[in-house]
């Protein structure tokens, strides 16, 4: 293998040297505009002091092997860190000394370092929740090396967002938000911030796609770009060529750790709004519908005769919630909200999250074809998550085995107290249990399973399995490919499912 290699090289050389006379050619004959904007230098100079690093520490408990054999803790991406790893690692296998307490567990400080920006001259820095997470000292460290102690102010962990306060202990510089909803596709943007601890650094690229999902959180609206971003550069802003922050950069998709010019940044829009909130409350106060919301799909649009598939279908409403007294119902589709069109249930998650609480917004919904309004005066979100727990199964005494009929793949029995017991089923919730699913069915692939209830096809409520049959066969006579099922679970939570008829 190591014979191969000079001879490769050399051709390698004389490869590049033959590229690098038409290279040389085609730069001298290029615009200066073809290698990037001549401003980046001056942009970089101006907002580079605006820009920190966060460094952190956190007391944790680990099995110690001995003070002899302790390893350094090094920033995450350090240079030195693979060394020191091989380096313990072969000397872990030692015996320990005489006195050494190896396998008790020790206190021992993790350091972390991560990057973050200066809004305000007063010291508030916004950085990524995650750099500063679990910290039990938070430290900004200025581009001219001070170090300063700084408080938490607050965390959005839905945007990944948190807000530090420090003293200055001389003048800093302040940077301003931009608007990141006037960003376009190829648009040039610099990121800068701490790759792998090295400091202050500088790289610049494009936009490359908007209102990115990528199910990292509910409201999921990333700005990407090429722009190098790795590990350190989170917290850390992309400015626009006016030198307005646009978005903080916050993760990378990345088979090796490093930049593949796959970068995401939180977009300036939701930053600001959030850490408004932040300086304010300490907290978000974000804007609730009361409403579970599904995806509308060419099939569920084909049901409700929508043409093209658009909006947020209504799966189910709570009972104390704003849109139960404005006469929202499930199987309506929210089509726009506050003025603003909905596209899909992210569109309508995101608008309604940054409406503020109390106000009163027209809603307008798709309800059996028609458009309606409805006036909706928003709730507050209460920011505690819902853990559900499912009960563990018990042994069933044996039941009678009830009488099923068959349709869409789907054995359906009535509700009987024997099936409500042997599925869990609460008395609140109505229809036609499912007891099987056909393995091959579309019931299958769309996930019901035994103990699902139907409570309506094509919009009408059901009370046995016959009445499935007779909607299921009319439809069929009206041409139609699929019908829409209003689905409960035992806990009377509903969701849209369209079956093909077929």
């Amino acid at each position: 293998m190591t014979g191969v290699r000079p001879a490769l090289t050399s051709r390698l050389r004389l490869l590049g040297i033959a590229i690098s006379f038409s290279a040389a050619s085609m730069l001298a004959a290029a615009p200066a505009s073809a290698r990037g904007p001549d401003g980046i230098a001056d942009i970089a100079e101006k907002v580079i002091d605006s820009v920190v690093n966060i460094s952190t520490s956190q007391n944790v408990e680990a099995k110690g092997s001995g003070n002899r054999e302790a390893m350094p803790q090094l920033p995450p991406g350090s240079p030195f860190e693979e060394f020191f790893d091989d380096f313990f690692k072969n000397r872990r296998g030692a015996a320990p000394k005489d006195g050494d307490k190896s396998g008790e567990m020790q206190r021992r400080k993790t350091n972390s370092l991560g990057s973050g920006f200066i809004i305000d001259a007063a010291g508030v820095v916004v950085t990524n929740n995650h750099v500063i997470a679990d910290a039990d000292e938070i430290n900004v460290i200025m581009n001219d090396g001070t170090k300063i102690k700084a408080e938490l102010v607050g965390v959005d962990k839905k945007t990944d967002i948190a807000v530090l306060k420090f003293k200055p202990v001389k003048p800093v510089n302040a940077v301003k938000f931009g608007d990141s909803d006037k960003l376009r596709l190829g648009e040039w943007v610099i990121a800068i911030g701490n790759p792998f601890s090295l400091g202050g650094s500088v790289t610049a690229g494009i936009v490359s796609a908007r209102n990115r999902d990528i199910s990292q959180g509910p409201y999921d609206s990333y700005i990407q770009t090429d722009a190098s971003i790795n590990r350190g550069n989170s917290g850390g802003p992309l400015f626009n060529l006016e030198g307005e922050v646009v978005g903080v950069n916050t993760l990378i998709i990345s088979p090796t750790g490093g930049s593949i010019g796959l970068g995401f940044a939180v977009p300036s829009k939701t930053v600001a709004g959030v850490v408004d909130q932040l300086r304010q409350f300490g907290e978000l106060r974000r804007g609730w519908l009361g409403v579970r919301i599904q995806q509308v799909t060419d099939e569920i649009a084909e049901s409700l005769n929508i043409k093209p598939a658009r909006g947020a279908l209504v799966a189910g409403v709570d009972d104390k919630g704003p849109a139960k007294p404005a006469g929202i119902e499930p199987g309506d589709i929210v089509v726009k909200f506050d003025g603003k069109d909905v596209k899909d249930p992210k569109d309508l998650s995101r608008v309604v999250a940054d409406t503020a609480v109390g106000k009163e917004v027209d809603v307008v919904i798709i309800r059996k074809g028609n458009e309606e309004s409805r006036k909706v005066t928003l709730g507050r979100l209460e920011d505690t998550e819902k853990v559900q727990q499912a009960a563990a199964k018990t042994k069933e005494d044996p039941v009678e085995k009830p009488v099923t009929q068959k349709a869409l793949g789907l054995d359906l029995a009535t509700l009987s107290k024997d099936l409500r017991t042997k599925y869990k089923i609460k008395e609140s919730v109505k229809g036609v249990i499912v007891t099987g699913v056909d393995g091959s069915s579309d019931a299958a692939e769309k996930r019901l399973s035994a103990g699902d209830v139907i409570v309506e096809v094509a919009q009408e409520a059901v009370g046995s399995a016959a009445d499935i049959k007779k909607r299921v066969d009319q439809l069929k006579k009206d041409g139609k490919k699929s019908v829409l099922l209003l689905v409960s679970n035992g806990e009377g939570e509903l969701r849209f499912v369209a079956l093909s008829v077929q």
